[in-house]
C-alpha cells in the first residue's frame, strides 16, 4: 500500500469516473486502473462497483477512501510541517472565498497582506459555499472565508466582522421620498435575488421571505428576477429593471453616479452577516491563519463591524 495508491482512490471516489481520476492524478488511466486493482486485491475487497459509463463506491470502499484522505491529509501535513517548521508564513496558502465575499474583500486584503506576509501569496478560488467547505474538509484548500451558520465536523471557524445589509434602489425610485426606510417596504416590489445554490441569497429570504414571489395589482402571481452574481444584480437595478438587498461591501457606492442608483440602509432591525474565516483542525500552519485574520481586520471597509 502507497500513498500513491491512496491518492488514486480518493480521486476515484471523488471524480466518479476512472478516466476523470487519472487525468486529476496526472497519470493514464490504465496505470490508475492497475495500481486501484493491485490495492483491492491487496485489502481483499471491492472498493468500486464498476458499471459502464459510471462508477460508486462500496460500503466498505467508502470506509477506506475516508480513512486514506485522512492519511493524506497527514502526509501532507508532515512535508509542510518540515517546509514552514521555522516560518510558517513561507508558502502559499490556498484561500477560498464565496463568490459575495471574495470581490470586495480581496481587493483589501491582497495588498494588505502582502506587506504583512510578503512570502505567503494567496492562491485563490472562489466558489459556492458547500462545494468550498468540500474542498477544505479534503485538503485541497487550507482555508476559506465564509458566512456563519457555519458548521463541518473537524473544522475551526473564527469570525471576521458582522457586514450590514443595505436595498439598493433606482434613484428615482419613490422608496427615496420615504424619511425611514424599512424591510415591509418591499412588499410590493420587484426585488431581484441571486439564484439558487447561493447562500446570501437564503440569507436575504429569511429577512424578506415576501421577496422571493409576489402578486401583480391584477393577482396574478410573478416571478422573481435572478442574477447570477451580484456585479449583474446591480446593473440591472441601475437599468431600473427593479430593487435589490445587498451586503454593504458589494452596493459598489463608488461605481456608480447618484443619478443611476441610491443606497439605503435600514432604519428599524437591519439584518446582517457574519463573515468568517473556516480551517481545519489538523492544519499545521496557524501563524498563517492569524496572520490572514489580522490582515482581513486591518483592511479598510468602512461599512463593516470588525470582530476583534
Amino acid at each position: 500500500m502507497t500513498l500513491n495508491e491512496l491518492r488514486y482512490i480518493v480521486a476515484v471516489a471523488r471524480e466518479k469516473h476512472f478516466g476523470h481520476a487519472a487525468e486529476a492524478c496526472f497519470i493514464s488511466q490504465p496505470t490508475l486502473s492497475v495500481a486501484v486493482k493491485k490495492l483491492e486485491e491487496e485489502l481483499g475487497v471491492s472498493l468500486f462497483e464498476r458499471r459502464k459509463g459510471e462508477v460508486s463506491v462500496t460500503p466498505i470502499g467508502e470506509q477506506i477512501v475516508a480513512r486514506a484522505q485522512r492519511v493524506l491529509e497527514e502526509a501532507g501535513s508532515i512535508r509542510q510541517i518540515a517546509r514552514q517548521g521555522q516560518d510558517q508564513l513561507d508558502g502559499p496558502l490556498r484561500f477560498g472565498a464565496i463568490y459575495t465575499i471574495g470581490p470586495y474583500l480581496l481587493p483589501h486584503l491582497i495588498p494588505m497582506l502582502a506587506e504583512r506576509a510578503p512570502k505567503m501569496p494567496l492562491m485563490i478560488e472562489e466558489n459556492y459555499t458547500a462545494a468550498l467547505a468540500e474542498k477544505l474538509k479534503r485538503g485541497d484548500l487550507d482555508v476559506i472565508v465564509i458566512s456563519l451558520p457555519f458548521e463541518e465536523p473537524g473544522v475551526l471557524t473564527m469570525p471576521l466582522y458582522r457586514e450590514p445589509f443595505v436595498v439598493l434602489l433606482p434613484s428615482g425610485h419613490p422608496l427615496n421620498q420615504r424619511a425611514e426606510f424599512d424591510i415591509k417596504d418591499l412588499r410590493s416590489e420587484e426585488v431581484l435575488l441571486l439564484g439558487a445554490g447561493h447562500c446570501f441569497r437564503d440569507q436575504v429570504l429569511q429577512v424578506c421571505p415576501n421577496c422571493l414571489r409576489r402578486t401583480s395589482s391584477d393577482g396574478t402571481p410573478t416571478q422573481t428576477i435572478e442574477g447570477g452574481s451580484l456585479e449583474t444584480i446591480r446593473y440591472m437595478v441601475a437599468s431600473g429593471l427593479g430593487v435589490t438587498i445587498l451586503p454593504c461591501s458589494a452596493a459598489g457606492a463608488d461605481r456608480f453616479s447618484e443619478r443611476l442608483l441610491t443606497i439605503r440602509r435600514f432604519d428599524h432591525d437591519a439584518p446582517s452577516r457574519t463573515v468568517a474565516l473556516a480551517w481545519r483542525k489538523t492544519f499545521p500552519r496557524p501563524e498563517a491563519i492569524t496572520a490572514l485574520r489580522d490582515a482581513v481586520l486591518a483592511c479598510e471597509m468602512s461599512c463593516v463591524e470588525p470582530i476583534h
